[in-house]
């Protein structure tokens, strides 16, 4: 694959960034992607190794080899029909996974991974550029519809595939704008939301119906009426206008921090803090946005929402912005003989964290303290790990000021009001029940019912809900049909 010693002769070539001091300064994606002679270059770095690792370490198991192939030898048109066999949405893989395939490349063994997500990431933008993606209408429909509830990339995922089996397929979204957390999660320096537009354009042209602001359940929570939902559907009327059900809306219950002060004002969800802002470059008013300007900021949570807080407080002119885990501080780099092909773990720092950012580890917070019932400053304890148990350090507790708190500590399940609603049997942590394999793959307990992405398998990466979708779409195929050609 690629240039048989080009992984001897060629250095992996990094995407590289706009500099932290002007990208602060606006909410536009600032990673610039590889020209086409470096993605040429990057291409030749793939090994003929044999064992394509790489395949297997990607969720939706892109034809990785292939494609790199095919860029070396400047082969694009055939490059985007590689990598849109396996996945629906490159344009957001390749700028917001943090591609497990690279962890598993054989280079990565002694040296640096061959740049899979920047190839990727070149190849799609170059056929949306030169015209190459176009709406794949079906040969015959099926006079069968589909109800997807939750537009996000699992939700679109199953929608496409299925919109291309020929049946009617109508995705409701309960937010004012398709596109789930990839719309309202993540930030528009990392994703710009004309991207989630111009698929949705595609796939409204290959006979996708979105209908936005629509909760499907008993009755909307408050929140979801004062925000965005104007009409709620029962699951009872859903099941008697569809054929199928797709149960994709995500993994939305936040971690809470149950200590004293958590009910001060300035201590909140990062999924109340990041969704302001995109709104607000989405032109949307919002009189009382949340902001982090001349703040002192605590973010509680290493991931990579904790980032996209720290990020968004940069932009906003943040006074300080300290950002805590629970857990120690990894390693610099990760045991390659220990771990590889596996997801190691190991020291990341994001774009967000060069940007400005005190980071601190094995940190547990006691509790949050303030005056007139607003928040001033958070009380914390050293940790630390014996036996995978957590214990205080002893004599260890500090403070620090603290205007604004996000808790950015993950997600616990999906929203439980909508599958009780449904009456979906449930895992143990509350997702909807499905199996992934078997003729009864991602069918839940309900008749026609079926579930996929984060709602069925938990807080993930967005490729996962890519895979979940686009194999579900496959079973509810057959299950309408009783075969299916889609590929799995």
């Amino acid at each position: 694959m690629g240039k048989v010693t080009g992984f001897l002769e060629f250095e992996r070539q990094h995407e590289s960034y706009e500099a932290p001091l002007a990208r602060v300064k606006h909410y536009k994606e600032f990673v610039l992607a590889l020209s086409d002679e470096q993605a040429k270059l990057q291409g030749a770095r793939c090994m003929d190794c044999g064992i394509p690792f790489c395949n297997n370490g990607c969720p939706v198991n892109n034809i990785i080899p292939d494609f790199n192939d095919l860029v070396y030898r400047q082969d694009w048109k055939t490059a985007i029909q590689v990598l849109h066999s396996t996945n629906n949405f490159p344009e957001f893989t390749g700028r917001i996974c943090p591609a497990p395939c690279e962890a598993a490349c054989t280079l990565n063994i002694n040296s640096d991974a061959v740049g899979i997500k920047s190839i990727e990431h070149a190849i799609i933008d170059k056929a949306w550029s030169e015209g190459w993606v176009e709406p794949q209408l079906p040969k015959h429909k099926t006079g069968k519809t589909v109800a997807v509830v939750g537009s996000g990339p699992a939700g679109m995922a199953v929608a496409q595939q299925l919109a291309r089996a020929g049946h009617d397929v109508t995705v409701f979204e309960k937010n004012d704008r398709v596109g789930g957390l990839l719309r309202y999660g993540i930030p528009d320096f990392k994703l710009e939301k004309w991207l989630i537009d111009r698929r949705m354009r595609q796939m409204e042209a290959e006979g996708v119906t979105f209908r936005t602001g629509v909760y499907i359940g008993r009755e909307a929570p408050d929140a979801f009426i004062n925000n965005f939902s104007k009409e709620t559907i029962s699951p009872e009327q859903l099941q008697a206008q569809f054929d199928a059900v797709v149960l994709a809306g995500g993994a939305e219950q936040p971690r809470d921090l149950p200590v004293p002060g958590r009910e001060l004002a300035g201590v909140h969800y990062a999924m109340e803090f990041l969704p302001q802002q995109n709104k607000v470059n989405a032109g949307d008013k919002l009189p009382n946005q949340m902001l982090a300007t001349g703040k002192h900021v605590i973010v509680i949570g290493g991931g990579d929402t904790g980032s996209d807080c720290v990020g968004t407080s940069n932009r906003h002119g943040a006074k300080s912005i300290t950002q805590f885990e629970l857990l120690p501080q990894p390693p610099e780099e990760e045991n390659k003989p220990m771990v590889w092909p596996y997801w190691p773990i190991k020291l990341r720092t994001s774009s967000s964290h060069d940007e400005g950012c005190e980071r601190d580890w094995a940190v547990a917070t006691k509790r949050l303290e303030g005056k007139n019932g607003k928040v001033e400053k958070l009380i914390a304890v050293r940790v630390e790990w014996k036996d995978g148990k957590m214990q205080e350090v002893p004599g260890s507790e500090f403070e620090l000021k603290a205007d604004l708190v996000l808790l950015a500590m993950g997600f616990v399940s999906p929203i439980q009001t909508m599958l009780d609603a449904f009456g979906v049997e449930k895992d143990a942590r509350g997702n909807a029940r499905a199996a992934t394999e078997g003729d009864r793959a991602y069918a839940t307990s309900v008749p026609k019912v079926f579930a996929a992405g984060d709602v069925r398998r938990g807080q993930s990466l967005v490729v996962w809900a890519i895979r979940e979708g686009r194999q579900c779409a496959r079973t509810v195929d057959a299950f309408l049909m009783g075969h299916s050609e889609l590929p799995r």
